[in-house]
């Protein structure tokens, strides 16, 4: 295991709740963290812009609360994601923002830039980039990231298609920081596997989806219950990136998920005649055929904590 800067190695269970976007918010931050995940939300969920101010303030002052209320088990530390893309508009003011509420941790998306990673700095909060292959993660580490989450096939959203196995291992050639592993990750099973594989942390999304604090339709939510991984489609059609969705809306949007266009890789696509991406077209990985209901997410964490601790004694 690498060695951990303060704030994540004081971490009990290994796990960072991924950042979904226009899912996530303080109700299911708070929850995560008080339960021992790291919670996270992209800046971009606050909506207009100066909601991030009173979310940020929000979370904080929950998070203060439940350690006043437990000192004996204090709330995991939250993330905010940064989309660190030219069509962010918003980047270098919600990461003032970031700055004053000094973010414990600060998740870059879709580019790496020196500024973002020194205003983290400059208060003492940590940077883990997400990358897609190995050239990305040297990219990030050059340009000031702390560690890198590795999104491998079957990710929900943006992700990539190398197999976990091949990208932790060449990351680990020389990278020894933080890395958390993204990609299929629903079980306490696959938690383990992760940290087997060389990652400290398993960064999980798709099933805090079907979670009672998800800001998700209940149409979305049925679907991560009922479908499974045949049902997942991988497309850049919607973005202009490729990401993993799920079949049911594209189809519910009029389109056929096998005959999908392709649309220009060399930038981001929100076209105004396509269905949106994220709100109508769901995003989703691989691992939800072990997602069987919604619940809330503390009985998610629990659950996932009872699996990762009986796959840890089966294989003593």
């Amino acid at each position: 295991m690498s060695k951990l800067p303060t704030v994540l190695a004081s971490l009990q269970f290994p796990v960072i709740g991924a950042p979904l976007f226009i899912i996530s918010q303080p109700k299911l931050v708070i929850a995560q963290c008080i339960n021992g995940v790291v919670g996270s939300m992209p800046a971009l969920n606050a909506r207009p812009a100066s909601q991030l101010d009173e979310w940020l303030a929000e979370i904080n002052e929950g998070l203060a609360a439940h350690n006043r209320a437990h000192p004996d088990r204090p709330a995991a530390p939250f993330a905010i994601n940064q989309i660190v893309h030219k069509s962010n508009p918003r980047l270098l003011e919600d990461m003032a923002l970031c700055v004053k509420y000094k973010v414990p941790l600060i998740i870059t998306s879709l580019g790496a830039r020196e500024e973002i990673n020194q205003a983290a700095h400059s208060y003492g909060g940590v940077v883990m980039h997400d990358v897609i292959n190995n050239k990305f993660a040297h990219k990030a580490i050059e340009k000031g990231a702390d560690g890198l989450i590795a999104v491998a096939t079957g990710a929900g959203g943006h992700a990539g298609l190398k197999s976990p196995f091949a990208l932790v291992q060449e990351i680990r050639q020389w990278f020894q920081g933080p890395l958390a592993l993204s990609g299929a990750i629903a079980s306490g099973n696959a938690i383990l596997a992760a940290l087997a594989m060389g990652a400290d942390f398993a960064y999980i999304g798709s099933a805090f989806i079907a979670t009672e604090e998800a800001r998700a339709s209940v149409e979305y939510k049925q679907g991560i219950v009922a479908c499974n991984s045949d049902d997942i489609v991988y497309s850049n059609y919607f973005t202009g990136v490729h990401g993993n969705y799920l079949a049911p809306s594209i189809r519910n949007a009029g389109l056929d998920p096998e005959q999908l266009p392709v649309s220009d890789p060399t930038k981001m696509d929100f076209a105004s005649d396509k269905p949106k991406a994220w709100k109508e077209i769901w995003g989703c990985g691989q691992g939800i055929g072990v997602i069987d209901r919604v619940q809330s997410a503390a009985a998610l964490i629990d659950q996932l904590k009872a699996e990762f601790l009986a796959a840890k004694l089966r294989i003593r």
